[in-house]
């Protein structure tokens, strides 16, 4: 069977901590699909295409991501493309409590579906989408928070 994992999230933005979880993991599977997740009753930030269409070209040459949108569960999707790892990054002892009640409540929902922490490194723990999106809204530059290829004329 292959090792594939779901990296779900809304992305809003995408930033260079998500980039380094996804650089990271990939030693550990076949294949991660960046799934993001679209509730049509949130408003984002950013719209849902141009999240795609950033992610796609930050992994433009990564032949093993996949970028995927869905709706509803996280662990509804992972059924249906026949995954059985969800990957989650952690920043801090606040992520990890709720990244704990999710992935224990998502084992008891599909007992055949893991959850796999891994823990950001030390220089990117403070960058969070909310922070990002803030700045933004002030008129700052966040141009050291987003991976290069987003193209940051079109924010």
């Amino acid at each position: 069977m292959e090792r594939i994992a779901v990296f779900p999230g809304s992305f809003d933005p995408f930033t260079i901590g998500h980039e380094a979880i996804v650089k990271r993991a990939l030693p550990l599977f076949e294949k991660i699909i960046i799934a993001i997740g679209h509730n049509k009753e949130k408003k984002c930030y950013f719209p849902l295409d141009k999240r795609v269409k950033w992610i796609k070209k930050v992994f433009k040459d990564e032949l093993r991501v996949e970028v995927a949108v869905f709706e509803g569960l996280t662990i509804d999707f992972c059924h249906k493309r026949g995954v059985k790892y969800i990957l989650r990054g952690l920043r801090t002892s606040t992520d990890f409590e709720y990244e704990r009640m999710i992935a224990q409540t998502n084992k008891f929902m599909a007992p055949d579906i893991e959850s796999v922490f891994l823990l950001t490194t030390p220089e990117l723990t403070a960058i969070h989408s909310t922070t990002i999106r803030d700045i933004l809204k002030h008129g700052g530059d966040v141009s050291r928070f987003v991976p290069k290829e987003i193209d940051l004329d079109s924010i």
